[in-house]
Parts: structure tokens; sequence; C-alpha cells
């Protein structure tokens, strides 16, 4: 899994990216398509005649999209292909390929969907499963929807760290090493920066509690610079790492399922913490609109949500029943309970615009 894929990456890779097929006439038509204004049933006929749609940063090995796609076959029979890529390099692309479109749905980080809706480049579907997502996790029109949440958490290797952490409070009276990766470019590092700051009283308008928190850890040796990758972890590399959930429970699973003397255990922080979604947008120049107007409808249906689940993302949709079997595999309900979403999303866009900077003058300058 790429823990960079959702990271915020702006640069465009032209050539490959500006290739493609159709042309600008039907990529005109396909951009007045209102998905809005029909049934699911005819949403259905016109994805089954459409025949197959192509997505973005939506990879088989994340939040378990390939059994999403092996379902969508089986019950409808249209097939998938995907590019895996970051969240602004799918909205670059939508932009970019307009009068030549080749891909039709994207997963992007919260943030990124008012981004993606301003620029133009979403088609508004609500889905019939519309009031039952939260209001922080939609727009008002379905240009984009949170189909599944992460939360940032801890994972700590329990061979090399006695007592997990359950709080920031808790780490910082340990003397063990913690891993948190790239702020300059990892979305999952940026938020573990706000749920620090978070749990010492700070929110998206105000870092400056979680920058302190972790310039506490520089100047006492204890900030780990490596990555937080897979192989650092299962080669007992990293004592605490900060994570999203979904990856967290997903590498401890795998790593202790291939070596019976590894152990990790993973917990959210109970002093506060940040939850944020991920969203599809559907792409306005989409050349199968209706298939990925489909894939949206299964993605929110009761048996999309499950198979989320079990790729170890919590589901948008509350009202879902969970297998045991899948209800096991995430954290209890009730630990979530000091995890805040993001209010002021311009106000997270912009501290998380300049963070890079604000990390290497106020944090790695306390490396010690």
């Amino acid at each position: 899994m790429n823990h960079l894929k959702k990271g915020l990456v702006s640069t465009l890779l032209a050539g490959a990216l500006l290739a493609g097929c159709g042309a600008e006439s039907e990529a005109t038509e396909t951009a007045a398509v209102d998905l809005n204004t029909l049934t699911t049933e005819e949403i259905e006929t016109k994805a089954k005649e459409e025949g197959k749609f192509q997505s973005v940063g939506m990879p088989d090995t994340w939040a378990n999209w390939g059994e999403t796609w092996t379902a969508i076959e089986e019950s409808y029979g249209i097939t998938q292909a995907d590019t895996d890529m970051s969240s602004a390099e799918e909205i670059a692309l939508f932009e970019a390929e307009k009068d030549n479109p080749t891909k039709d749905i994207g997963d992007v980080g919260q943030s990124f969907g008012p981004i993606a809706e301003d620029k133009g480049v979403t088609t508004p579907y609500k889905t019939s499963y519309w009031d039952e997502i939260p209001e922080w996790a939609k727009d008002d029109d379905g240009d984009w929807v949170v189909g599944y949440t992460g939360t940032i958490s801890f994972i700590t290797n329990t061979n090399a760290v006695a007592e997990a952490p359950t709080s920031f409070a808790d780490i910082l009276e340990g003397d063990y090493k913690v891993s948190i990766g790239d702020v300059n470019a990892a979305t999952q590092a940026q938020n573990a920066v706000l749920a620090a700051a978070i749990a010492n009283g700070g929110d998206e308008t105000n870092l400056e509690p979680g920058i302190a928190f972790f310039a506490e850890l520089a100047s006492q040796g204890r900030l780990d610079m490596g990555d937080t990758d897979l192989a650092r972890l299962e080669a007992g590399e990293i004592e605490v790492g900060i994570y999203w959930d979904f990856n967290a429970l997903n590498y401890a699973d795998s790593i202790e399922a291939g070596n019976p003397d590894a152990a990790f255990a993973v917990t959210i922080p109970q002093d506060g913490t940040v939850q944020s979604g991920y969203a599809t947008i559907i792409n306005a120049y989409a050349p199968n609109p209706h298939a990925a107007a489909l894939a949206r409808e299964y993605i929110l249906s009761d048996e999309g949500q499950i198979n989320l689940a079990k790729g170890y993302a919590r589901p948008i949709r509350e009202s879902v029943e969970l297998p045991a079997d899948v209800q096991e595999k995430l954290i209890a309900a009730d630990q979530y309970e000091a995890a805040q979403p993001i209010e002021d999303t311009a106000a997270w866009d912009k501290a998380a615009a300049g963070l890079g900077q604000t990390w290497q003058e106020e944090v790695l300058t306390k490396i010690n």
C-alpha cells in the first residue's frame, strides 16, 4: 500500500497523463450529463451499456477496492481499471485531459473534494443513500461524498515497547522513538501533526500545539525521520508509528500473519485526534459517467461499505451492520469519542500548504 498516494503532490506528469481517447465534442456532451435527474434503475441500465469505467487513486490493495471492483463486474458485467496517483494528481488529470478524457472516477482526501469542485472537474451525483451521509462528509449537490473515514492512530511494536501509548501525553512520557513520515509530502503525516495539535488544545486553525509536541520529541532525540512503510515496520525498525487506523490495522495483521513472533497494538489517542474521510469524485468529462455513478452507488451500499471495512476502513454509513468477522478487524467504536473531523477545511488547506516549511524551521532544527 502506498502511503504517499494521498500526499499533497501538485506536479502533473504531463506526457503520459495527456494521452487519451475520445473527442472534444464527446467531452462537452458528457460534461452536461445530469446524473441527479436519473433513477437508480436508469443509471444501472446506461452503465451496463457503457460496460466499463476507469478509476484513479483506487488500487486493489487500498481499502479493499479490489473486492468492490470484482463485485461490480460480477453483478453488472462492468469492467474496471485503475491508475494509482495522489489526490492532487487526480484532479490535475481530470482538468488536463478534459478534451480527451479517459478517466471516470477518483478517490481523494476529503479536503480535496472542494478543490475538485471549485476547478469544475466534478459531476454531481447524490446516490440513493444520500440522507445517511453526515453533512460534513458530502457536498450539497453531490460533487463529492465521503465513502469511508480514517482516524490518526498509534501502532506500537510491543516487542520493543512494553506499554502501548493510548494518548499523545503517553508518548511524551515514553522513552521510545516515534515515526511520523514525510510532513512535506504525505497527508497522513500532516494529519498526525493536526492530531497532536487537537490533543493539546489546538485545531486546524492553530497547529502550533502540534508543532510544539513534535519539536519536544525532536529535542529529546526521539523523532524517527525514516519512512513509515511496511518494510520498516516488518523489520522492527519502527517502535511507535503514527498512521491512519486502516493502514495501521492492515500492516499489523499482514506482518503478524507472516511472522508469529511479531506483535503490534493499534490504539486511538484518547486525548484527541483527527478523523478525516476519503471522497469519490466523478469526472465532469467522464466518458462513462453512468458507470462511475453506479460505482459510487455500490460503494455506499451495504455491500460496498462492508467491502471497505474488510480493508480496515470505517464505513461512513453508521447504519450498516457489519458481519462479526469484519467487525473484529476494526477498533471498537467507543475508542473514537475523542476523534473529531476537520470543520474549517479552508483553514486546514492553508495550514497544510505551509506546514512543510514550518516543520523544517521549528521541528527539524531541534533534532539532536
